[in-house]
């Protein structure tokens, strides 16, 4: 399981990310483990409208943080092109990444 792995899996910890404030909670929820892991069911529609910073604001929390971020979004470009491009910019990123799906987040979280 992952949670074993000192990572926090959303979905299995009663985290949802729909408000500014959920952020913050995520982030506390994290501390001393080595990333979490959030599916598109952990996120609100309001995370996918980049106007809304509901994402920047988690991925400034993160790397500010030191907590890596794996997000499975098997099909980025279905939340507009914005979005689309948010995800390809973070294909490489130390810290904070998109998959299509929870096999590949969990092979990076344990990289």
């Amino acid at each position: 399981m992952i949670r074993d792995s000192g990572v926090i899996v959303a979905s299995e910890s009663g985290i949802h990310i729909g408000s500014l404030a959920d952020v913050s909670d995520a982030i506390a929820a994290c501390f001393g483990k080595k990333g979490l892991i959030l599916t598109e069911d952990d996120l609100s529609v309001e995370f996918f409208d980049l106007s809304t910073r509901l994402a920047g604001e988690l991925f400034q929390k993160c790397m500010n943080y030191a907590t890596r971020l794996a997000i499975i979004v098997p099909d980025a470009a279905r939340h507009g092109e914005r979005f689309a491009e948010l995800a390809y910019e973070h294909r490489s990123h130390n810290m904070i990444r998109l998959f299509a799906s929870r096999d590949e987040a969990k092979a990076w979280m344990e990289s």
